[in-house]
C-alpha cells in the first residue's frame, strides 16, 4: 500500500501532510503523484470533484519549486474565485514548512490593487482565474516568461464558461513552459483539443467518479409538472427538518429568484451565484459553514469552490443538461464516509434523463411520491419530539425558572400542557398543509373532477395565425411552456383568439411564461377569459365582445369552477409569480 511517507516528497511537504492527518493517498493521488515526482511529463488527470485533485498536482508542483529563485515558476488556472481561493489555502497548508516559498492567488470580484502589490513580493506560484490573469498581464503587473509548470484545473468547466480564447492566449504566453498538467472531470472534444494544441506526448490517468462507487448516496427523484417545481421544492424542504444542503438550479436568475421566494417565506437560505461580488459570496459561505444557513441555492459554477463535509442533502430543482454534471452535484453529500441524499425534481418528460444518469453512476434511483400535507405534519411532529427528547437545558435553568413554570401551570393537566406546546410548534405547518394539493405528476385535466378546478384562459392567437386546430394550440402551448398535454382541456379555437382551461396552479405559470413570447412576430397576450385582457387593441376587444355571448355558458362555468378551486385552497394564496404562497411566518422558519 502506498503511503505519503513512502513517496519521495521533500521532507517539508511530508511533515505538513502528516500533520494534516493524511496517511494514504486517494486513487488519483496514488496514480499521479509518484509519476510527477520521478519523471514529470505532460499529463491529463480525469477525476471528479472531491477526489483529491488539489493534492495530486499541488504536492508535486511545490516539490519542484526552487525557493531560491524570485520569479513565477508555476501557474495554476481555475474557473472560479472560490476554487482559486481554495487551492491557495491548500497550498499554504502543504508548504507551511518550506521557508522562502510564496504563493499568491489572483481572481476577479475584488480590487486589483492589492493583488498587484502581492505580485511585487515575487511569488514562485500563482493561482489565478483566466480573466483576472489576463487583466494583470495587460497591466504588465505579471510576467509569465519564467513559468515552467502550468496546471489547468477543472478544464472542462473553464471551457464551459467561455474561457477558451483566454486559455489559448495564456498558454501561448508561457514560452518557457516545460510541463502542462490538465485536470478535468470529463474528456470532451474541447478539452482534448486543448491537449492536442498545447501538450506534447501526455500520459492519461483516470479514476472512477466518486459517485459511481459511493453507495452512501441515496438517489431519489420526484415526478411533478413543470409549473409545480417550486411548490415541490417547498414541500421537500418542509418534509426534511434538520436539512443542511445545497439546492442546485441552472441559471443565475433562477438562483436569485428562488432564493428570494424562499427567504420571504422564512426559510434560512441564501443564493450563491457568479453575479454576486466576492465580499457577499464569502459572507454567504461563512454563514453556510457555521450553519447559520440550512441551505444555499447555487449554480453549478458557483458551487465548484464549496468544500463542506457535513452536507446531508442535495436537491436538484432541475436536472443539469449534461448528465455528468449530476455526479458533481450529488458528490457534495456523503463525504468523509457519511451518508447523504440527492433529490431530483423532474417532469414526466425527464424520466429518460434519469435513466441515463442511472447508467452513468451505476446505481438505481428510487422514485418517491411527493409527500402530502399529513405526511409533512407527521414528519415535523416526530422531529420536534426528538428535539425535546435530546434537549439539554442549561444547568441553572431549573433553579431559576422551574418554580415559576410550576406555579403557572400547576392546575393544568400534563397531557393538556403537552398538547398546547406541540400545537404552538406545529400550528403554522398545519395551517399551511391542511388542504395541500397533490403535487405528484398525474394531477391535472385527466384526473377525476379536474375540470371543476380549472381556470379558463384567453390567448390572442387563432386560425388566422395558423393555429387552426386544438392539436396545434396544444402543441404551441406545451412546446413553449414544457407543460404536459393532459393539463389542457376545453379548447376553443377561433379566427383571432382561442380559449382553453388549465388547473389553477398552472394558470399563472402559463400567463407569465407566454407573456414574454411572440408568435410570427406578434406579441402574445394571455389572460383569464372572464377578465378584460390589459392593453388589448380595438380589434381584439371587438372580437371578444362579439363572441362573449356565444361563449358565455362555458366562460361562466369556468369562472364558477375557478372560484370554487380558490375557496378550496384558501390556505395557499397565489402570489404574483404564479407559485403558491404560504402565510407569512410569525417567526423564522427552520426546515
Amino acid at each position: 500500500m502506498i503511503t505519503f511517507s513512502s513517496l519521495s516528497l521533500r521532507e517539508e511537504l511530508t511533515q505538513a501532510v502528516t500533520e494534516m492527518g493524511f496517511e494514504t493517498p486517494t486513487p488519483i493521488q496514488a496514480k499521479v503523484i509518484p509519476h510527477l515526482l520521478n519523471e514529470p511529463t505532460d499529463i491529463i488527470g480525469l477525476a471528479q470533484t472531491g477526489t483529491g485533485k488539489t493534492a495530486a498536482f499541488g504536492l508535486p508542483l511545490l516539490h519542484h519549486m526552487d525557493v531560491e529563485r524570485r520569479d513565477v515558476q508555476a501557474l495554476v488556472l481555475s474557473p472560479t474565485r472560490e476554487l482559486c481561493m481554495q487551492i491557495q489555502e491548500e497550498f499554504k497548508k502543504y508548504s507551511k514548512h518550506m521557508r522562502g516559498l510564496k504563493t499568491t492567488a489572483v481572481y476577479g470580484g475584488v480590487p486589483i490593487g492589492g493583488q498587484i502589490r502581492e505580485l511585487k513580493t515575487n511569488p514562485q506560484v500563482v493561482v489565478a482565474t483566466p480573466g483576472r490573469l489576463i487583466d494583470l498581464l495587460e497591466r504588465k503587473a505579471l510576467s509569465l516568461e519564467s513559468v515552467q509548470y502550468i496546471v489547468l484545473d477543472e478544464a472542462d468547466e473553464m471551457l464551459n464558461m467561455g474561457f477558451r480564447e483566454d486559455i489559448d492566449f495564456i498558454l501561448k504566453s508561457t514560452l518557457a513552459r516545460q510541463y502542462t498538467w490538465l485536470f478535468s472531470a470529463t474528456m470532451n472534444n474541447e478539452v482534448r483539443g486543448i491537449a492536442k494544441r498545447f501538450m506534447s506526448e501526455w500520459k492519461e490517468y483516470s479514476v472512477a467518479a466518486a459517485n459511481t462507487t459511493n453507495e452512501n448516496i441515496d438517489h431519489q427523484y420526484y415526478v411533478t409538472q413543470r409549473h409545480l417545481r417550486f411548490e415541490t421544492l417547498q414541500r421537500l424542504l418542509d418534509f426534511t427538518p434538520g436539512i443542511y444542503g445545497i439546492i442546485f438550479v441552472r441559471t443565475k436568475q433562477d438562483c436569485q429568484e428562488i432564493a428570494e421566494k424562499l427567504m420571504k417565506q422564512g426559510y434560512h437560505v441564501s443564493p450563491l451565484h457568479g453575479d454576486m461580488d466576492q465580499k457577499m459570496r464569502s459572507k454567504v459561505m461563512e454563514r453556510f459553514k457555521n450553519k447559520s444557513l440550512q441551505a444555499i441555492v447555487a449554480t453549478d459554477v458557483a458551487a465548484r469552490g464549496i468544500d463542506v463535509n457535513d452536507i446531508t442533502h442535495v436537491i436538484n430543482v432541475e436536472l443539469p443538461d449534461d448528465p455528468e454534471v449530476y455526479t458533481h452535484r450529488s458528490g457534495r453529500t456523503a463525504r468523509a464516509g457519511k451518508s447523504g441524499i440527492c433529490m431530483s425534481i423532474v417532469t414526466p418528460k425527464e424520466i429518460g434523463t434519469i435513466r441515463q444518469i442511472e447508467r452513468l453512476v451505476k446505481q438505481r434511483f428510487t422514485k418517491c411520491d411527493i409527500p402530502d400535507g399529513a405526511e409533512v405534519v407527521r414528519k415535523r411532529l416526530f422531529y420536534y419530539l426528538e428535539q425535546i427528547e435530546t434537549a439539554k437545558p442549561q444547568k441553572n435553568f431549573a433553579d431559576v425558572y422551574l418554580q415559576t413554570i410550576h406555579d403557572r401551570f400547576e392546575e393544568m393537566e400534563k397531557d393538556e400542557l403537552i398538547k398546547r406546546l406541540i400545537w404552538l410548534q406545529l400550528k403554522e405547518t398545519i395551517d399551511s398543509y391542511q388542504h395541500a394539493d397533490d403535487l405528484n405528476a398525474g394531477f391535472g385535466a385527466q384526473d377525476k373532477g379536474a375540470a371543476d378546478r380549472s381556470v379558463r384562459l384567453f390567448i390572442n392567437v387563432g386560425t388566422k395565425d395558423g393555429i387552426d386546430s386544438s392539436e396545434k394550440l396544444i402543441r404551441f402551448i406545451t412546446e413553449t411552456t414544457d407543460l404536459e398535454t393532459n393539463l389542457i382541456s376545453r379548447i376553443t379555437v377561433r379566427e383571432m383568439a382561442s380559449f382553453f382551461n388549465v388547473p389553477p396552479n398552472a394558470a399563472e405559470f402559463i400567463k407569465e411564461t407566454l407573456a414574454s413570447k411572440k408568435h410570427k412576430g406578434r406579441k402574445i397576450r394571455i389572460d383569464e377569459a372572464e377578465q378584460k385582457p390589459r392593453d388589448r387593441d380595438n380589434r381584439d376587444r371587438d372580437f371578444s365582445s362579439n363572441n362573449r355571448g356565444r361563449d358565455r355558458n362555458s366562460d361562466s362555468r369556468g369562472s364558477s369552477r375557478s372560484s370554487g378551486s380558490r375557496a378550496h385552497s384558501n390556505d395557499l394564496n397565489k402570489s404574483s409569480d404564479g407559485f403558491p404562497k404560504r402565510k407569512a411566518p410569525k417567526r423564522d422558519r427552520k426546515f
